[in-house]
């Protein structure tokens, strides 16, 4: 790191950027700086340097913001899993909602008619799916299991982690352990983990077969600690159970809906299953889906809006790019008595253009849920028969932004309202619902 002391005075903390780091200017460059708060004067070191910015660590507060809290964990600051534990909860959010609207006037060139209330939720042991890295150290004479520190070389030595349920962030030592029993104790690198309503599931993948004494300790410290063991050899697609066999299905619920959706456990589902609930509530309810509309849920998934959607008695059309998951959304539509009003269909929606979008028929409503990247081909593939309402759902505000230029600028859609939801309380994620209506 290169030490670089601004003067005693410090600088002041102008804001937040989108990873949590305080934002200040000095000598006529933007300083990023990790640890630092709002409102916050402070020193700092800089440990990269560019022509037009730094990045650098606080060295020393010198006038602390009312909202900075004693960090719950003790391994905040060196573990990357969390970034913003330093911030009071709800001040959190708030810096969230800041990010959202900057973004949406910084680079959409625009702002929402209505601002929702934020959504907030439970702010500790609600994260129910997490990859864990796993490192024997030489030097530590153990296994570490756990998210890797900030600089993503290393993985942090954790005892315990306060944003897991609190069943698996207690396993964190013990599956340490269980790893150097192993005959293949260097050829695990990793376990994911999904938690269900009836099962906690851990994915182990392994690059060299299991010795039987490996799987006896599987055996024995599944049975101990009542969790199930699945193994994966390569891709996601190659996870399959391992012990208990006769485990119930992985299965998270939307009672509001009445509907229960099963999952594998490298399928893609949100981390927070309580906010999960709150969000499909709120975007249900901004949608508001009629009987006799027909409506498209694109990046559906394995239908976690699709069937809600549906229950409304809509006609629903879902598009996704894993034949997989269409597969395991047509299997969730049939057991919650769905399968009548959906169709699901598989296509590569960063690919897609007017023809392709037109085959599929008019839409009355859209909603959309795409992954980081955003949705750009697809809501420029909008054409003089689009919807006259947009759902958006983002996990990323820039590209909900560079997207919401094209529908206000050039589709000739209004952004009626946006929010944000706490999805991933203690870190910088922003998840957030934006509405699109037509002049």
């Amino acid at each position: 790191m290169t030490a670089t002391t601004d003067s005693a005075d410090g600088v002041m903390i102008e804001s937040l950027d989108h990873e949590g780091r305080g934002i200040a200017h000095a000598d006529g460059k933007v300083i990023f700086i990790e640890g630092a708060l709002t409102g916050e004067r402070v020193t700092y070191s800089t440990y990269r340097k560019k022509p037009s910015y730094e990045q650098a660590q606080v060295s020393q507060i010198l006038k602390p913001s009312f909202m900075r809290t004693e960090p719950r964990c003790p391994h905040f600051g060196v573990c990357g899993g969390c970034s913003m534990q330093h911030l009071e909860a709800r001040a959190q959010v708030a810096a969230k909602q800041r990010v959202l609207e900057d973004n949406l006037e910084r680079i959409g060139k625009t702002g929402a008619e209505v601002i929702l209330p934020p959504i907030y939720g439970q702010t500790w042991g609600y994260r129910q799916r997490a990859r864990l890295s796993v490192r024997h150290v030489l030097k530590k004479g153990k296994t570490l299991v756990g998210f890797r520190e900030k600089n993503g070389k290393y993985v942090a030595d954790m005892r315990y982690c306060e944003i897991l349920t609190p069943r698996i962030a207690g396993l964190l030592p013990l599956l340490g352990e269980l790893n150097e029993s192993f005959a293949i104790r260097d050829a695990l690198p990793q376990i994911e983990v999904a938690v269900g309503e009836h099962v906690d599931v851990l994915v182990l993948r392994i690059l060299q077969a299991l010795s039987p004494s490996d799987e006896a300790s599987i055996r024995q410290f599944a049975d101990t600690h009542k969790v199930q063991f699945w193994l994966q050899s390569k891709g996601p697609e190659t996870a399959v159970p391992f012990y208990p066999l006769d485990a119930p299905p992985l299965t998270y619920s939307l009672p509001e809906f009445g509907i229960t959706l099963p999952f594998a456990p490298t399928e893609f589902t949100q981390v927070n299953s309580a906010m999960n609930r709150l969000m499909v509530s709120r975007a249900l309810r901004l949608l508001d889906p009629r009987s006799g509309e027909r409506i498209a849920d694109f990046f559906c998934g394995l239908g976690n809006f699709t069937l809600p959607i549906a229950r409304s008695g809509a006609q629903v059309v879902g598009v996704e790019g894993s034949a997989a998951l269409v597969r395991r959304a047509e299997q969730n539509a049939a057991c919650n008595g769905l399968a009548a009003n959906t169709q699901f269909v598989a296509m590569n929606l960063f690919e897609i253009d007017w023809a392709a979008l037109a085959q599929l028929g008019h839409f009355d409503k859209m909603l959309i849920d795409p992954p980081r990247d955003g949705a750009i081909e697809l809501v420029k593939a909008l054409g003089a028969d689009a919807p006259r309402r947009i759902v958006y759902v983002s996990c990323n505000p820039a590209t909900l932004a560079r997207d919401a230029a094209v529908l206000v600028h050039q589709k000739g859609y209004a952004l009626k309202a946006a929010g944000v939801l706490n999805m991933f309380p203690h870190t910088s994620h922003v998840e957030s619902l934006a509405v699109f209506d037509l002049y």
